[in-house]
């Protein structure tokens, strides 16, 4: 199954010049959506995990899914003022902006070895925000995994060349 055939694509949003690449239509898809979760855990079983974590929201969708399936406690990287409990926060760019995400300061253990789960990767401000976090709780990045890389905007290239790993189920063009 091509899971690129499932990805909707949306000219000038959320803004002009923006191509939105819509994963709402491979997971409105069963058959697609449980091979995309396939896939992640095939991509997974590369790296020794303690528990996976994911990027709000659209991320949540599969690394909750991932999570049940590999039996690992997930984690949840929030918008600020999501959580309730004391956070690590580390602010970051955004394709089109700034933005702040935080994680509980309980939810990641020292030398954790954490998968990091997102729906796609542009720039990759939000991936190493997330990377922040944990390296926050002084725990590391086992790898990133995600659905969709925006490959000329650099953000996966750009994590490999600061010493991450990371796979990428589906490759399309930013623009």
């Amino acid at each position: 199954m091509n899971l690129k055939d499932y990805i909707r694509s949306i000219p000038d949003y959320p803004k002009k010049g923006i191509l939105f690449r819509d994963i709402t239509t491979l997971i409105k898809d069963a058959d697609a959506f449980e091979e995309c979760i396939n896939q992640i855990i095939e991509r997974s079983k590369n790296y020794k995990i303690d528990k996976i974590a994911a990027i709000e929201s659209r991320g949540f969708v599969f690394a909750s899914a991932v999570s049940y399936l590999l039996k690992k406690p997930f984690i949840m990287f929030r918008k600020k003022n999501k959580l309730p409990a004391e956070t690590h926060s580390v602010d970051f760019e955004l394709e089109y902006g700034t933005a702040t995400i935080e994680v509980h300061k309980d939810s990641i253990d020292k030398d954790d070895s954490v998968l990091i789960i997102d729906d796609l990767i542009a720039t990759g401000g939000t991936a190493e925000a997330a990377a922040k976090l944990v390296e926050m709780s002084n725990a590391k990045i086992a790898a990133f995994v995600f659905a969709i890389n925006l490959f000329d905007l650099g953000g996966s290239d750009n994590l490999v060349k600061k010493g991450y790993k990371v796979e990428n189920l589906m490759d399309f063009p930013g623009h």
